[in-house]
């Protein structure tokens, strides 16, 4: 658990011996190389990627990867554009039967099931352990697609992931992945772009945890993410003006995302 004043940001430690060979069982088998290097080409093709920003995404240790979710482009573009860091995430139980998703996003790529519209405690625990072994656990608080790409509003469970495990989250916002069908559809490559933001680290101070201090220190994270956003794709967080930092802790050489905007 994160403690400590507004200077204390805790380094990510070394790879452990779980975490390598973890690395090694996941990234290194050839049906991973030989799938998530097809899926990385496909996408090449299909989209003009601007993604030159993930190198700035931390090479170890635990990290939770915050991102907006527009449509199916971004589970494919972190996985394949991450690796070799190991990656997991949430996905919908119902993709378990998918004779396709299924086994890419479950076998091979390691996601965490979740069943929607309820407090999944099986899965929030394996999130925990994934952050633990130091993967990146990918986030997108909004919980659904949106499909337009503007900003919904994001769900509280990541609140209670950054407490809980205490690791850092980095924002990644995508944008002119919604054009996708419709540039298809007319022969046309998209126009993808993927930025990433400063780390921080969440903390509550001794303050107990209430619906009301988690739903703020969600919207805090959420604001961090509509900053790196052009204007149009914020949403409900198009008021940066009304962004809070009450519980966020950029560590040294580190600052607001706010001040992107």
């Amino acid at each position: 658990m994160i403690q400590g004043s507004d200077s204390y940001a805790p380094a990510p430690p070394p790879p452990s011996e779980s975490e390598e060979g973890l690395d090694d069982k996941r990234t290194t088998t050839l049906a991973y190389r030989i799938v998530t290097s097809t899926i990385k080409g496909l996408i090449r093709v299909l989209c003009r990627m601007d993604a030159e920003q993930l190198e700035r995404v931390p090479k170890q240790g635990p990290l939770i990867a915050i991102l907006n979710h527009v449509n199916f482009l971004e589970v494919p573009a972190l996985y394949t554009y991450l690796m070799p860091r190991p990656v997991t995430g949430f996905v919908k139980s119902e993709q378990l039967k998918h004779p396709l998703f299924g086994p890419l996003l479950f076998n091979l790529w390691g996601g965490i099931p979740v069943r929607r519209g309820e407090a999944d405690v099986t899965a929030f625990r394996q999130a925990l352990e994934a952050l633990e072994a130091g993967l990146i656990m990918g986030v997108a608080p909004e919980g659904t697609r949106s499909g337009h790409g503007h900003l919904q509003r994001g769900h509280p469970g990541v609140a209670l992931l950054a407490l809980r495990s205490g690791a850092p989250v980095i924002p990644l916002a995508f944008y002119g992945g919604e054009l996708f069908w419709d540039n298809v559809s007319h022969l046309r490559r998209t126009d993808f772009h993927i930025v990433v933001g400063e780390q921080f680290y969440v903390d509550a101070e001794g303050v107990k945890v209430t619906s009301q201090v988690r739903r703020q220190i969600t919207d805090e994270i959420m604001y961090q993410m509509a900053a790196l956003l052009p204007p149009d794709y914020r949403g409900v967080y198009s008021d940066l003006s009304q962004a809070t930092e009450e519980y966020l802790r950029f560590p040294p050489g580190s600052e607001s995302n706010l001040r992107r905007a």
